[in-house]
């Protein structure tokens, strides 16, 4: 069976599946249903030295190959601090290509409140396998009405090809795998932009003020404003043909949905953790390090979403997670899903959620109440890794899967540092 047909019944049908999900996760009993309180350890740097420019030759990948996955980690050790403090050092690329490398120390690891131990995890007997099993249960989000707002106008898209999602007015959380190789970074990713869908202005081209193409001398930042605009004209590509049938498509295209579309930025900075490079000790635990964190040159004004901590998403009464994407065979058009976690390790997720490549680096995220308060909020727990083949028990048989990476307390402490450049504002979750 096809995809779900939700153009015009989207308004409707959209809103309604959202909200039925929601309100049936906000049955159950005040403790269930709230975010817990985290004491979080510490991550500084230490010290950080200049590499060479990276050679931005490694190709954007569709899925992942050979993961060692929840299976295979079973058999692996428990990292050590140092292993860990090796980690989670991270690299940091400049829009003008250059690249630093940053080692970190951790502090207060013992103070973090229990977390899943080792590489235990907790699975269910049925197995599915990824992509789309069966029925379509994906939701095209293609009224403004809906993605231009809360929640799904945290979701963006990356110039490489793959969705993010905002952690704050300048930073983009996403998969390292959609920036980087694990032996180089994507081609892409010299000039990496963020597109954030915002709804079409009615302002014609010739119009006064900051976008309007008048005569004179082109002030600083130009070009990066021409790119933008190109970009938001579909990809760049110019409309043909005489006033007339202007006039005529877009009194066709207002009686239709009207789609918003993607306004681009910059990235300033790119950090990716060094436990997703191949070639180390980390090789068995790349996939738990699927996650980097895009800086923006210029802020967006639309809301963020805040990341959260959960030990357990199987044990939560509805055991349910969501996230929202730009899945390839739907160009253009935010996708929604909710689904169940069919099997959880201390940093992976394998799930049930219908995707196709383009929606990897969606934030994963559930809904929970505050703490004391009667206030519901939503919150990234997790980055959707994609469509992975998983190394399921060592000897080079693999099964495929949906995987996401879990934000950990020390993730979380690490991400933090990374959008506040102070870790004394990363001490609690």
């Amino acid at each position: 069976m096809g995809p779900v047909p939700l153009c015009l019944l989207l308004s409707v049908t959209s809103l309604v599946v959202v909200v039925a999900v929601e309100a049936q996760e906000a049955t159950g009993g005040d403790d269930e249903y709230t975010w817990p309180q985290w004491k979080l350890p510490l991550v500084r740097n230490r010290r950080t030295v200049a590499l060479s420019s990276p050679g931005f030759m490694a190709k954007p990948q569709g899925e992942l190959n050979g993961t060692c996955g929840i299976e295979c980690q079973r058999r692996l050790p428990d990292p050590s601090l140092a292993d860990l403090e090796e980690f989670l050092s991270y690299e940091t690329v400049y829009e003008n290509g250059t690249r630093t490398l940053t080692s970190v120390s951790v502090q207060g690891l013992n103070e973090v409140n229990a977390w899943p131990a080792g590489n235990s995890s907790t699975s269910s007997k049925s197995r599915r396998r990824r992509e789309v099993y069966g029925t379509d249960t994906r939701f095209s989000i293609a009224d403004k009405q809906f993605s231009t707002k809360y929640p799904f106008s945290t979701s963006v898209k990356i110039s490489t090809g793959c969705s993010g999602v905002l952690l704050s007015p300048k930073h983009v959380l996403t998969a390292a795998h959609c920036i980087h190789d694990g032996q180089d970074y994507v081609s892409g990713a010299q000039k990496l932009r963020v597109g954030v869908l915002k709804e079409k202005s009615r302002r014609g081209k010739g119009g006064k003020g900051k976008r309007g193409r008048g005569k004179g001398k082109r002030r600083k930042g130009g070009e990066d404003k021409e790119e933008e605009e190109k970009e938001e004209k579909d990809g760049g590509k110019e409309r043909k043909g005489g006033k007339g049938k202007d006039r005529k498509s877009r009194s066709r295209r207002s009686a239709e949905v009207e789609k918003p579309s993607f306004r681009w930025t910059r990235v300033k900075q790119t950090q990716v953790p060094k436990g997703w490079f191949k070639g180390g000790a980390s090789d068995g635990v790349a996939a738990d390090y699927d996650y980097a964190v895009l800086e923006l040159k210029k802020a967006q004004k639309v809301k963020h979403m805040d990341l959260g901590v959960i030990p357990s998403v199987k044990k939560l009464p509805a055991g349910r997670i969501h996230f929202s994407g730009f899945d390839d065979d739907r160009p253009d058009n935010l996708v929604y899903r909710f689904c169940s976690v069919s099997e959880e390790s201390k940093d992976l997720l394998y799930q049930y959620c219908d995707a196709k490549p383009g929606s990897s680096g969606s934030g994963v995220y559930i809904r929970l109440k505050e703490p004391g308060k009667k206030k519901w909020k939503r919150k990234i727990i997790g980055v959707f890794s994609g469509h992975q083949w998983v190394d399921v028990n060592g000897n080079g048989a693999q099964q495929d899967y949906n995987v996401a990476v879990r934000i950990t307390p020390l993730k979380y402490a690490q991400i933090c540092y990374w959008v506040h450049g102070d870790s004394s504002e990363c001490r609690d979750a």
